[in-house]
C-alpha cells in the first residue's frame, strides 16, 4: 500500500480524537460537542471554517493556488440511539447513545486528511470537507444544502466513504449505479368493529385482515414488479388487541420498503395502497395508510466511480478494489448524489480482531452494540482522500465529468 508517510505519523493523535469522539456520542442534530472539536482542529491547523448548515455542520474550506475548481469530501459525525456493551477505556459514556456505524472513523480520516492538506496543499483549487450531521434518519445532508451548501460552497463533484466490518483491512469497494436502496416507512391502521371474541360475527375483525395484507404485499414483490428489481417490503410491527376474549376495533401495521429506483419505489406505494384498501374494503373494514419516503437510494455517477476506482487501485492495486456489491441499506448521502456527480465507496473494516478487551462479544458488526471502528484504517482511508482531491483538481477531464 502506498499511505502518505506524513499521515502515518500523524495517525495516533487523530486516533486519539476518534476515541474521544467515541467516548461521547451524540444523536442526530445534537452534535454540539463533535462540531465543536472538528471545528476547533481545523482552526487549529489554520483552516477556515463554516459552521451551523444543517444546524451543526462544519465545512472547512481549503484552498490553494488561483483554480476556480473545487471537490467536496463528506463525512458523518452522528451516532446512534443504542446502549454500548463495550467497557474499554473508549466506551460510550452517554447512556443509550453509541457509534455503533464508525461515524467517529469517518470524522477522524477526513481530519487527517485536512491536517495533511493544511501543511502539504498540492492542488491547485479549493477541497471542501463536509462534516455533515444527522445521516442515521434525520437527512442532515439534505438540510445542509437546505442551508446552501452548494451555493456557498461550488463544488464539481461529492464523495463520500463509509467502513464496511468483514472484509480485510486494505481492500476497497466502489463501483457505478445504485449503491445503496431508498429508504421508506409504512403505517397502516386497520379499522374494523370490536366484539366478544366468542361473538366474532358480531364485529369485523381486524387481526385476520392484518395477516392477508402482509401475504398479499409479498405478491407486489414477486408479480408485480419486473423480477430484475430489487425491492423489499418487510412488515416488522403488528399491534393489536389487548385482551384474549375480546376482538379489537383496531389493527396496526409497520415497516419499511427498500428499493433502488424511483420507478419501483412509486409503484410499491401504489400497490401497496391499493392491498390495503382493498382488502379492508373486502372485509367491510377500513384503513389509514401512511407511506413516508425518508432517503432516495444512493447513486453513484459512473465517470465519478471510475475516477475513484482509479485512485483506489494506485493505493493499494487492483486486487483489492472490489465491485461495490449493492445493499439494502440506506444513506442520506443520497441527496448531495442527486444534486452532485460523485461516488460513495466502502473501505474495509476488518474482521473485528482489532478491538481491544473489554469489547462486547456479540459480533464487530455495524449497528452491533459490541462494534468499534479500526483506527488502522485512519491512514489509509486519509490517504485515499488526499489523493482522490490531489488528482481531481489535477485532471482537466474531472470536472467535464469525463
Amino acid at each position: 500500500m502506498k499511505i502518505i508517510d506524513s499521515i502515518v505519523t500523524q495517525a495516533a493523535g487523530i486516533a486519539a480524537i476518534r476515541r474521544d469522539l467515541h467516548a461521547h456520542p451524540e444523536l442526530c442534530f445534537t452534535e454540539v460537542r463533535t462540531a465543536d472539536v472538528v471545528a476547533q482542529k481545523l482552526t487549529d491547523w489554520g483552516i477556515p471554517i463554516d459552521r451551523g448548515m444543517g444546524t451543526t455542520g462544519v465545512v472547512g474550506i481549503i484552498k490553494n493556488g488561483t483554480s476556480d475548481r473545487a471537490v467536496g469530501l463528506r463525512a458523518d459525525m452522528d451516532a446512534l440511539p443504542i446502549q454500548e456493551k463495550n467497557t474499554f477505556a473508549h466506551a460510550s459514556r452517554n447512556a443509550g447513545k453509541m457509534h455503533a456505524c464508525g461515524h467517529d472513523g469517518h470524522t477522524a480520516m477526513l481530519l487527517a486528511a485536512a491536517q495533511h492538506f493544511a501543511k502539504h496543499r498540492n492542488f491547485d483549487g479549493t477541497v471542501y470537507v463536509i462534516f455533515q450531521p444527522a445521516e442515521e434518519g434525520g437527512g442532515g445532508a439534505r438540510e445542509m444544502m437546505k442551508d446552501g451548501l452548494f451555493e456557498k460552497f461550488p463544488m464539481e463533484a461529492v464523495f463520500g466513504m463509509h467502513n464496511w466490518p468483514g472484509s480485510q483491512i486494505g481492500k476497497f469497494a466502489v463501483g457505478p449505479g445504485p449503491v445503496m436502496a431508498s429508504t421508506s416507512e409504512f403505517k397502516i391502521t386497520i379499522r374494523g368493529k370490536g366484539s366478544h371474541a366468542a361473538m366474532p360475527n358480531n364485529g369485523i375483525d381486524p387481526v385476520p385482515i392484518a395477516c392477508q395484507m402482509v401475504q398479499a404485499f409479498q405478491t407486489i414483490i414477486s408479480r408485480n414488479k419486473k423480477p430484475i428489481d430489487a425491492g423489499v417490503i418487510s412488515v416488522t410491527m403488528i399491534h393489536g388487541g389487548e385482551a384474549t376474549n375480546v376482538v379489537p376495533d383496531s389493527c396496526e401495521l409497520q415497516g419499511t420498503v427498500r428499493t433502488f429506483t424511483l420507478e419501483v419505489l412509486d409503484l410499491i406505494e401504489k400497490r401497496m395502497k391499493q392491498v390495503a384498501e382493498h382488502v379492508c374494503a373486502a372485509h367491510e373494514a377500513s384503513c389509514d395508510f401512511e407511506f413516508d419516503r425518508n432517503y432516495p437510494p444512493t447513486i453513484n455517477s459512473a465517470a465519478e466511480a471510475e475516477f475513484a476506482r482509479r485512485v483506489m487501485v494506485s493505493i493499494v492495486g487492483e486486487e483489492n478494489v472490489l465491485a461495490q456489491e449493492p445493499t439494502m441499506g440506506g444513506e442520506d448521502f443520497a441527496f448531495m448524489l442527486q444534486a452532485k456527480p460523485g461516488a460513495y465507496c466502502f473501505i474495509a473494516n476488518g474482521d473485528g480482531s482489532h478491538r481491544e478487551m473489554g469489547h462486547g462479544a456479540g459480533p464487530c458488526m455495524l449497528h452491533n452494540p459490541s462494534y468499534d471502528f479500526n483506527d488502522d484504517l485512519i491512514p489509509l482511508g486519509a490517504t485515499y482522500w488526499v489523493r482522490l482531491a490531489e488528482e481531481w483538481l489535477k485532471d482537466p477531464r474531472a470536472g467535464a465529468g469525463a
